[in-house]
């Protein structure tokens, strides 16, 4: 296992020697260690980042970066469960969502390594005797700063693009869990990527994430986590007038209406509030059912969730523990004033046998009929915790749906062709799913969100537009 940060192709000791325990979520004991970078070694990562764009990293051409990508995509398959079973003890997740993660990691460099020499410009006709063509060309330096719930899929999500386009990167993963990303970091080495291309330095958000975004050597940021850290992202970058994409979680809305196929309904709304113990951006947190099949549906879905299991990531359950003591607290935190406030608990989950008692382990919970100005109704719980409300009709779902600070992703449950297309016209939200919920995760799907979620887009041919910029060349030959 690395633990030490990798800088222009070395692994390297942190310059002040400092550690941070890994903690296994199921036990809350540390398990091992990785470096506490800091201001000094972000320099070290930017300068050396710098150098690879001024040298062999900048001189590689498309068809060549698009290569090693691929080749990365295929070294990610063939170490597949070693990533996996990292990524399961780090976060806790069941083995089986570990693997997916790895599959999808490798499908971010292969889809991105595939596109790399396949962005193309455009002449534009102008005056006589003019030549105009528009190209696109890298930041330079792309920050990333990664989250905690699926460490490996993030970084691909938003490393292989940034590769593709040409950037040279400098990755600060969440102290909470990045087992999987530096890993990834090693395969990068392997398939060839040049040093100084990637860089990794792990280390506390308010010291090395802090120092990264604020650096003046860095040319672009994507960050993904809280709303209230993607204002102190965009303050640090404002001050270098430097762009950044922000993806900052969500309160999406599964939307029921009385002609939904139940029966195809209920098991993809359950998956997406427990999918990774519902520590999930998109998850599908409020459950909108409309008023004429509201007591059949809310039978159904408690039934599921009686039947919930949490536990280890052998185990394989339906959830594993959540990340930390203290997201633990946060969530426990709602339920429990939930309860407090009288709203009706309908069912919960079970905790295996056999689990430690210091484990974050929080049981999945269905909540009905929620007051729609509770916070259990507005605010992002991340966590497996689903409220249920009801609504009258089409314009009363549209209000509720909408009536969050949030706009990330929508599910529309109905067989009604024309309310289908109403409906994803006027929910606010940068993904609508219309009888389905996720679609597997699509890297080729465009994914952002609206209002407090964020803006700027990653996944899919829009990543490759954030990660570059264009340039105008005007040419007189007369």
């Amino acid at each position: 296992m690395k633990s030490q940060l990798l800088i222009n192709g070395n692994w390297v000791d942190a310059l002040e020697g400092g550690t941070i325990d890994v903690v296994d979520p199921c036990t809350a004991r540390p398990f091992g260690t990785i470096a506490r970078g800091r201001s000094e070694d972000v320099n070290r990562a930017v300068a050396a980042a710098q150098a690879a764009m001024e040298g062999a990293w900048g001189r590689t051409t498309a068809t060549e970066r698009g290569r090693i990508l691929q080749r990365l995509a295929q070294i990610i398959v063939a170490n597949g469960e070693e990533l996996a079973q990292l990524e399961a003890r780090d976060t806790g997740k069941p083995i089986a969502v570990a693997r997916a993660d790895a599959a999808a990691v490798a499908r971010y460099f292969e889809f991105y390594g595939g596109a790399a020499d396949k962005v193309h410009g455009q002449t534009i006709p102008y005056l006589n005797g003019y030549n105009v063509s528009v190209v696109r060309v890298p930041h330079g330096v792309t920050g990333h700063i990664i989250p905690w719930n699926y460490p490996a899929q993030m970084m691909g999500r938003t490393l292989a693009p940034a590769l593709a386009m040409g950037n040279a990167a400098v990755v600060k993963p969440s102290e909470d869990a990045c087992l999987s990303a530096l890993k990834l970091a090693e395969l990068a080495m392997e398939a060839g990527l040049p040093a100084g291309a990637l860089n990794i330095v792990t280390g506390y958000g308010a010291e090395a994430g802090a120092a990264l975004t604020a650096h003046p050597g860095v040319n672009f940021v994507t960050f993904t986590g809280s709303p209230e850290a993607g204002v102190l992202v965009q303050q640090a970058t404002a001050r270098h007038h430097v762009p950044c994409v922000l993806e900052l979680g969500g309160k999406s809305p599964q939307i029921v209406f009385d002609d939904a196929n139940l029966a195809k309904a209920v098991p993809a709304i359950v998956r997406a509030i427990v999918q990774n113990a519902g520590q999930t951006c998109s998850a599908g947190s409020r459950l909108l059912v409309q008023q004429g099949v509201y007591d059949a549906f809310v039978k159904t879905v408690a039934e599921h969730f009686s039947a919930l299991r949490v536990g280890t990531p052998e185990m394989d359950l339906d959830c594993g523990p959540l990340i930390s003591a203290k997201q633990q607290m946060r969530v426990q935190a709602f339920i429990d004033e939930a309860v407090q406030q009288g709203i009706p608990l309908l069912a919960q989950g079970r905790l295996a046998d056999g689990l430690s008692d210091d484990g974050f382990f929080v049981a999945p919970v269905l909540f009905g009929a929620v007051p729609r100005d509770s916070r259990l109704a507005c605010q992002e719980i991340f966590g497996p915790v689903l409220a249920l409300m009801p609504f009258t009709d089409e314009e009363d779902a549209v209000l509720l749906a909408n009536a969050t600070e949030f706009g990330l992703v929508a599910g529309i449950w109905t067989e009604n062709g024309s309310r289908q297309s109403r409906m994803a016209q006027r929910i606010a939200s940068g993904q609508v799913f219309i009888n389905c919920y996720g679609a597997g995760g699509g890297v080729e799907l465009p994914f952002g969100g609206v209002k407090k979620s964020g803006y700027g887009r990653e996944k899919g041919l829009m990543a490759l537009e954030e990660m570059s910029t264009t340039k105008t060349i005007v040419q007189h030959y007369e």
